[in-house]
């Protein structure tokens, strides 16, 4: 592994990080009234998205960390549609 894919391994936990506050609002007031539904969706599909690029270029920091952040976006999206 090259110093560089370091570099996106951290990138990739800041963005993972990002998502964790919301999901744990979410989970403990049972309100998500203040979450949008449409930005949610295209979201999951912009890290669907770079999932395939990271796939197809072959970079491991990239799929990675779009693997865990469609997990969580998945979970925020279900919390959503469950507590609406």
């Amino acid at each position: 592994m090259q110093y560089i894919d370091y570099l996106g391994f951290f990138a990739g936990a800041l963005i993972l990080a990002s998502l964790v506050p919301q999901i744990i609002k979410s989970w403990r007031t049972k309100e998500t009234k203040d979450i949008s539904l449409a930005m949610f969706i295209i979201y999951l599909l912009g890290v669907i998205t770079w999932l395939i690029y990271g796939i197809l270029v072959k970079s491991l920091p990239m799929t990675v960390t779009n693997v865990l952040c469609l997990f969580l976006a998945s979970i925020n999206l279900c919390l959503k549609i469950k507590y609406k």
